[in-house]
């Protein structure tokens, strides 16, 4: 009985073993810092790399947004709840083998407008080409669409002098025109002088009442061209002599109706037609969706681009925290020969290249984000910060720090404390 109390351990053996193999994780930090004071130098310059890194991630993450919410407020300023119904192919047989295009007409639009619900703009386009007479013995080649009033509202045009022709001046078939403004520029010098003048298409005297311009830049991908004018749609038919529609526009009530509402357009004008006719409905649905998918993955690439400086750093970490080894070899002696265990020295170097990493990912962040958060303040534009990037920063700084701070850790961890307490 007396055998088996001598061989159970006491308390302060326990404690005694638990000094000599433990270290407490608060002693680790204090080591750290003691090591960062005493070359504050060296590891500024090292921690400085950090700091670009992790600013370059977060400013890079935050141009990815700022331009993808520029892009995407640019194409909504087209009109998100916008479709526009066109013509693709098909024909229609006639009496001597002849055959015409299956057009679509008015009496197609109406019937969209009392089937389907939601809809709070339309309008037809014709379009047809002629050279107008702008005075002087001058002719200019011009496109020109008959469209109606409510087209205005459809495209989200801007009318920048005079006014856009209304109701009344469709219903009186009064021979107006709305000029774009390039054509307005060139032809008369500016939008003002240019409202009140008279062009002759065919013969025909019109009056110019107003200058307009799309909400955006379209660089010629949209039916305006830079020589344009607009007329009432029962004016454009005088002209054209026909009813046949290659384009008609609807605006929704709500983004939401958009893709519904299409799906239901398209099989209201394909059931007044040949099976064999083509007709397609576009919106800007699937684009702004597209756009944003290509803007996130772009972020992303630059994002990663912008990374490569975090790996740069972490090599300048890892040379520093081996340059760091070399020169406490001694120290490490000394502290194994205390009763340090491997396990506690590569805790410990392990810590400083981690706290190394994470001072300069967090200076680094804080300045990336304070970038942006001053320039919204100070300019008008709105800039959007992501507060994931400050996340990603902060983390993949510990990453680095642990990646490039193994390396040094282990070769302190692995020096024999006999050869290190006889180096000089």
């Amino acid at each position: 009985m007396a055998t088996t109390n001598l061989a159970k351990p006491t308390s302060f053996d326990r404690t005694l073993a638990s000094a000599r193999s433990t270290m407490m994780f608060s002693e680790v930090v204090k080591l750290a810092v003691d090591s960062f004071r005493a070359s504050k130098t060296r590891f500024l310059l090292t921690m400085l790399g950090m700091v670009i890194g992790s600013a370059s991630i977060i400013l890079v993450a935050t141009l990815g947004s700022t331009g993808k919410q520029y892009a995407l407020d640019q194409l909504t300023s087209i009109g998100p709840n916008k479709i526009e119904l066109q013509y693709n192919g098909g024909t229609v047989s006639g009496p001597d083998n002849t055959t015409t295009p299956d057009y679509m007409t008015l009496d197609d639009m109406k019937a969209v407008l009392e089937q389907v619900p939601g809809i709070v703009a339309s309008s037809p386009m014709l379009e047809f080409h002629d050279n107008i007479s702008v005075g002087g013995g001058v002719s200019k080649a011009t496109m020109l669409l008959g469209v109606s009033p409510q087209y205005r509202i459809v495209r989200n045009l801007v009318v920048v002098s005079g006014r856009f022709f209304d109701d009344q001046d469709e219903r009186a078939h009064d021979k107006v025109a709305v000029i774009v403004k390039p054509f307005a520029d060139e032809l008369y010098g500016s939008a003002n002088a240019a409202v009140g003048k008279i062009i002759s298409v065919k013969g025909i005297p019109f009056q110019i009442i107003g200058v307009f311009r799309e909400a955006f830049d379209t660089y010629g991908q949209s039916e305006i061209s830079d020589h344009t004018l607009l007329v009432p749609y029962p004016v454009a038919r005088y002209f054209t002599g026909t009813n046949a529609l290659k384009e008609i526009f609807f605006t929704m009530r709500d983004a939401s109706m958009v893709l519904p509402a299409r799906e239901r357009i398209l099989a209201i004008v394909r059931s007044r037609h040949y099976a064999s006719s083509v007709y397609g409905a576009v919106t800007l649905t699937e684009l702004l969706t597209s756009m944003a998918k290509i803007a996130d993955m772009l972020t992303i690439v630059l994002t990663l681009g912008a990374g490569i400086t975090l790996i740069v750093s972490g090599v300048g970490i890892m040379n520093s925290m081996l340059a760091n080894v070399q020169s406490r070899i001694k120290e490490i002696g000394i502290r194994k020969a205390l009763g340090a265990t491997s396990r506690e020295i590569r805790l410990q170097f392990l810590t400083e290249a981690v706290f190394l990493s994470l001072s300069g990912g967090m200076i680094g962040t804080l300045i990336g984000l304070a970038i942006p958060f001053t320039l919204g303040l100070l300019s008008p534009f709105k800039i959007p910060i992501n507060p994931w990037s400050a996340v990603i920063s902060l983390t993949t700084s510990v990453f680095v720090g642990v990646l490039f701070g193994t390396l040094p850790a282990n070769r302190a961890a692995r020096l024999d404390p006999v050869q290190t307490l006889k180096y000089e």
